[in-house]
């Protein structure tokens, strides 16, 4: 096992928590005695996680929060709900995230894509920000995809109302992830507050395949069977997003695009300061549409 900064002093907070590489995460660092929050949608799901992370870890300081990440409001709650509990965050990872075969607005009007992808890290980190600070030192990490580098942030239209496919709402989202990342980061320098993002491979998960219609279903077949074809195993998929939440050797690593543990290359769009300020300004004033 790597070593790790995670200990029963250190308070982790992970969303998208009970599947996929979130599910893998947690156990990994449920073993180190981290003091772990789990968020998920499903409350019943979320219970049986946490007893199952605690029977198996031997771990008692794991608990959930449920909510609704495309929720903006739910999204805010949940910070607050966080900071009702405890009074420390030392690891913040945005991991929830999904892709939908079809166009639907969530019922603050916002396209789902880009509300769980994109604007759950924006609210909820914002919401914890404070909290961060005080802890430092503090990692926020947001799970992005190699898949950033075919996106475009349609800045005039971002939840895609004219021209809308799964992949161009996703590619914007995960593109939106990095962007955020790397202006984050700048915000937060000498804070003690390091930002990084970071590409967990192509994962073989049921990612994709909640889509009912069928041009869903046939999409979603597509995914599924790139992602078992050609798919990394969950726990592989999950190192790269423990490995920045609990090596040492990242400690003071800020403002970075990661994959199998190394620095890499983002596109050129990602590098856009201009086009951060916007994201950042345009995300602020959707949340600024939702009654607090």
């Amino acid at each position: 096992m790597q070593t790790s900064v995670l200990n029963p002093e250190t308070f982790v907070l992970l969303t998208g928590a009970t599947s996929g590489i979130g599910l893998s995460a947690t156990g990994k660092i449920a073993r180190t005695g981290a003091t772990l929050t789990l968020v998920g949608r499903d409350q019943a799901k979320l219970d049986r996680t946490v007893a199952a992370l605690r029977r198996e870890s031997g771990n008692d300081r794991i608990t959930g929060l449920r909510a609704d990440l495309s929720s903006i409001a739910e999204t805010r709650a949940l910070a607050e709900a966080y900071k009702a509990r405890h009074d420390r965050l030392h690891v913040l990872l945005n991991n929830a995230g999904a892709i939908f075969t079809e166009r639907r607005e969530t019922a603050e009007g916002v396209e789902r894509t880009f509300a769980l992808n994109h604007m759950a890290y924006f609210e909820l980190t914002r919401g914890l920000l404070d909290l961060m600070r005080a802890s430092a030192p503090a990692r926020i990490v947001n799970v992005a995809s190699e898949l950033h580098a075919k996106g475009e942030m349609h800045f005039d239209d971002l939840g895609l109302s004219r021209g809308f496919s799964p992949l161009k709402a996703y590619c914007q989202s995960k593109l939106a992830n990095v962007m955020f990342s790397f202006d984050l980061a700048e915000r937060l320098k000498d804070s003690g507050v390091t930002v990084n993002a970071l590409h967990p491979g192509i994962v073989a998960s049921r990612f994709g395949k909640t889509n009912r219609s069928l041009v869903g279903r046939v999409t979603a077949a597509v995914l599924w069977t790139m992602q078992n074809l050609a798919g990394v195993g969950v726990d592989e998929g999950s190192d790269t997003l423990v490995h920045l939440a609990s090596a040492p050797e990242v400690e003071g690593e800020t403002g970075k695009y990661w994959y199998k543990r190394a620095v890499t290359e983002t596109s050129p769009a990602a590098q856009d300061r201009a086009q951060w300020a916007r994201l950042w300004t345009e995300s602020e004033a959707l949340s600024a549409r939702i009654p607090t």
